[in-house]
């Protein structure tokens, strides 16, 4: 779900540094492919293979929806982009790859309530980053990660490259 790119991105729209799509855990995929026999159970009565192909096609699109619908962090350029958030790594201070307890009271006890989130459950691996920008109300930003580590290090390479 991740790519990471060895080549420094010098524009906007280049290859990203990183790129991973928060796409739902196969336990929340597994939870709606139970849509298809539910589906199937209402349709029965009219027709068997209708309701059988109605119940998969409902699943179908419904697990396509939840893996497109996901939101994508990448860090390209002298942006980090979170779901439909961006900022300027310039006013990035130093980010911070939590996992396993740390990343449990990241999420919970220590959450920053003036930070930006992009929190998704069923993914262990949090990013946080303190926003140095005065002007910006936010004061961090608490991104998920499967990869924290290179999320991290994506990160640090676009402020040491924009400096």
């Amino acid at each position: 779900m991740q790519k990471t790119v060895s080549s420094p991105a010098r524009t906007r729209h280049a290859q990203p540094l990183y790129r991973e799509r928060l796409a739902p855990s196969l336990r929340i995929l597994c939870a709606a492919a139970i849509i298809a026999p539910m589906i199937s159970l209402v349709f029965v009565r009219i027709n068997d293979v209708v309701s059988l192909a109605l119940g998969i096609a409902a699943a179908a699109l419904l697990i396509g929806l939840l893996i497109l619908l996901a939101p994508v962090v990448s860090v390209s350029g002298r942006e980090v982009r979170a779901g439909r958030a961006h900022i300027d790594v310039a006013h990035l201070d130093e980010a911070v790859a939590l996992t396993g307890d740390e990343a449990k009271n990241a999420r919970g006890a220590r959450l920053d309530p003036r930070g930006w989130y992009l929190i998704r459950g069923g993914i262990d691996g949090i990013v946080l980053v303190k926003n140095t920008d005065p002007d910006d109300p936010v004061s961090s930003w608490t991104i998920s990660s499967r990869t924290p580590d290179r999320l991290a290090a994506a990160i640090m390479r676009a402020k040491r490259d924009a400096a």
